[in-house]
């Protein structure tokens, strides 16, 4: 039987019992889910499973559900289940990426026959991900945190390095970033990678309801709660929890927050038991709490709990060498995300992409590369405002560098196509590269 583990998502229990019982029976490990965040929670890069979805659910269906566990690894296989009159929207999920459907009512044995060659198909993915990094490839933390700007490559060796550990971490980092995807990275890279991954945004919780939220409720604990309820927290038991803004959550509730980080323990509302607490935080900022401490705005102590290991997520404008590289990767994943032939992108779009701000940082480029992918160009409102810092010397040179940058990685490296391609010579293409820091090693391909 193949290995690996199926999640099975379905909001009406009695289909999800009699189908996870028909795949138990056939010898899987079957997770039954009545949510779609919940399976969010439990997928990563290095999820050793699938998933099997209801395509019609209220809140998140199946089709936004397959499409966020994508934007998490494409290579995820998503089977969606569908009723009598989906099979259009099958069709055009096949189209997005789904590995398979299948129609109510099914035979539980066509079912474990998808599902079978669903994990072997998974597993063989993961396999070649581990050869991968054993012959020197990238590894799934370059994969989704590209660059090879030293800034880049010092927070991929920090962020591994503190994977391996249960160090509550604090990461910084302005919007567009990529503070979750670290924070994903981080834990897909940890002893707690099977676990749950419990994103928390600090900053939609209504502030009537955020105790429920993460502390969970007993019945009768408020008007209203007519049965008990697990927390956030509760539910990351043995896995990692993400306060994504945390500096927005309210002082009254950091103080509660600074006791179960702590005491590693909960007190649900309405009851006086503590249960035991086995995670690990994450907390995410694009402020500087330091700052917000000094203010009065942040706890202090809170902050010293906290930032055990502190991560600053580097903004593009930091990095701009990695911007072609990065442009040219997320144009591919694009492609891949549209079902959409290979894309070309000519060497004059990367050097355009390269000398261009970009203040929304990986978030800005992706749109960017959608953009491009889909054939309406790279534009947008705040692309091409030149940043007003620095003299006209200063911003010429950061202006020559980025298109002699975009022209290395367009073409892989190969000095005689880009001296040839910004018509000069050879000489004066290395004395530019020597005088900006180029080298020609950092824009080869994977294979050059």
């Amino acid at each position: 039987m193949s290995a690996g583990q199926i999640l099975l998502v379905d909001d009406e229990e009695e289909l999800r019992r009699s189908a996870a019982q028909s795949l138990d029976l056939a010898g899987f490990s079957v997770t039954g889910l009545d949510g779609a965040e919940r399976a969010l929670e439990r997928v990563g890069c290095g999820f050793n499973g699938i998933v099997i979805t209801d395509i019609r659910m209220p809140g998140i269906d199946g089709m936004t559900l397959m499409s966020r566990i994508r934007e998490i690894d494409a290579d995820i296989p998503v089977i969606l289940i569908t009723g009598h009159g989906d099979v259009q929207l099958a069709v055009k999920a096949m189209r997005e990426g789904a590995y398979d459907f299948i129609e109510k009512p099914f035979n539980a044995q066509h079912l474990g026959d998808i599902a079978a060659r669903a994990l072997d198909r998974r597993s063989l993915i993961l396999e070649n991900r581990r050869l991968r990094a054993a012959a020197g490839k990238r590894d799934d933390v370059e994969a989704r945190l590209p660059g090879r700007s030293p800034l880049m490559v010092d927070l991929r060796h920090r962020l591994r390095a503190v994977a391996a550990t249960d160090a509550d971490v604090l990461i910084i980092g302005e919007t567009g970033t990529g503070k979750e995807v670290a924070a994903r990275a981080m834990h897909d890279a940890s002893p707690r990678a099977e676990r749950p991954f419990v994103a928390i945004d600090c900053a939609a919780l209504p502030e009537t309801l955020i105790e429920s939220e993460l502390f969970g409720h007993e019945a009768g604990a408020f008007p209203g709660a007519m049965r008990a309820r697990y927390g956030k927290f509760e539910h990351a038991r043995g896995g990692t929890v993400l306060l994504d803004e945390i500096g927005s959550m309210p002082l009254d509730l950091q103080a509660k927050l600074l006791r179960v980080i702590q005491e590693r323990a909960i007190t649900r509302l309405g009851s006086n038991e503590t249960v035991p607490l086995d995670v690990r935080f994450v907390a995410a900022s694009k402020s500087d709490l330091e700052a917000e401490a000094a203010a009065g705005r942040f706890r202090a102590d809170l902050l010293y709990r906290l930032n055990v290991v502190t991560l600053r997520l580097p903004p593009l404008a930091a990095r701009r060498e990695d911007v072609p590289l990065l442009f040219l990767q997320l144009v591919r994943e694009a492609a891949a995300r549209y079902r959409l032939d290979e894309v070309e992108v000519p060497p004059g779009i990367v050097a355009d992409i390269a000398r261009r701000e970009w203040p929304g940082n990986v978030r800005e480029l992706r749109n960017a590369a959608d953009r491009y992918v889909l054939g309406l160009g790279i534009d947008n409102e705040a692309a091409g405002q030149g940043d007003a810092d620095g003299g006209l010397a200063e911003r010429v040179a950061a202006f020559e560098r980025s298109v002699i940058a975009g022209a290395l990685q367009a073409h892989g490296g190969s000095l005689k196509a880009v001296y040839e391609a910004l018509g000069i010579s050879r000489k004066t293409l290395y004395e530019k590269m020597q005088r900006h820091g180029l080298h020609r090693h950092d824009h080869r391909g994977e294979g050059g």
